[in-house]
Order: structure tokens, then sequence, then C-alpha cells
């Protein structure tokens, strides 16, 4: 070889490193097809991510539109609104196609994020009556933390 295909210094060949990357994608596509992960093992590592703040205090769901809500008759696009409690703190979640608006009740001073699974968690800003919003709607299981100060607080994950 002459060296013109070599990567900086780590000795591959750009093109195996392509060629890898397609079939890795395409040994995944296979496995989810012939060998799919059972729900309830997919619920399991979601459960258990979220549990990678130990001291996090967990916030029960309360309230969910799609149980405990009465449907109204002609309204067809109704947003999903969500409550959770985590003792006197109290998040207040509405989950439409354009993203998530809430409040952190009582008004507090707190860092949101929103997780996705193993994904990089996004940053969402709280203002100083606790109202959040995140322009990206969650797609799939999702669950929110909260830093207020030395305390965090995760909600349960759920499904978007």
């Amino acid at each position: 070889m002459d060296g013109a295909g070599l990567a900086h210094g780590d000795g591959l060949v750009e093109g195996d490193a392509l060629v890898d990357a397609l079939l890795e994608e395409e040994l995944r596509q296979a496995a989810a097809v012939l060998d799919p992960v059972p729900d309830a093992l997919r619920q399991l590592a979601l459960d258990a991510y979220a549990l990678h703040d130990l001291d996090a205090r967990i916030a029960e769901l309360t309230f969910d539109s799609l149980v405990d809500a009465l449907p109204v008759r002609g309204v067809t696009d109704a947003p999903r609104m969500l409550t959770f409690r985590a003792g006197e703190v109290t998040v207040d979640v509405e989950v439409t196609d354009d993203g998530l608006i809430g409040q952190v009740l009582p008004p507090r001073s707190a860092r949101i994020e929103v997780l996705g699974g193993p994904q990089t968690a996004a940053p969402v800003a709280v203002d100083t009556l606790g109202r959040f919003t995140s322009d990206t709607p969650p797609a799939g299981p999702f669950a929110l933390r909260l830093r207020t100060g030395a305390e965090v607080i995760v909600t349960e994950w759920l499904r978007a």
C-alpha cells in the first residue's frame, strides 16, 4: 500500500471504516427483525437507566389524560396532560406534537433535562415561575430529570 488511503495515523483504510459501519447497520437491522428485544426487557433497561442518579427521588405519575381524563366529544387531537409528584414538588407537563410545555410547583430555580434513553439529555430552561418549554417533541420513551440545587428528581418513564 502506498498510504494514500490511510486515515491520520490510525492505520485504518477509510473505505474499511465505511464498510464496517454499513455491515454493523445491516447486522442491527437483521437482529431487530430476527431476534427483537422483548418489550418487557426494553422497559427494564429504560427503568435501570433512569436510576443512574442513585440519589434521585422518583416523581410518580399521578395524572395522565390518556387514562384519567374524561373524553370530550368532538375533540380528537387533545394534548396529553401529565402530572408527576415527588414529595412537595409537582411537575405538570403538556405533551404536544410541537414539544413539551410545563411548570414546576412550587416555583423554584431548576434545571430540567428531557431524557430519551441512552441519548444525551436535552436541557430545558426554567423561568422564575417554574415554567419550561421544549421545542422538540419526545419520540419514544422519555422522562424528565429536575435538578434543584442539591436535589435531583427523575420522573417515571413514559411513551410519548
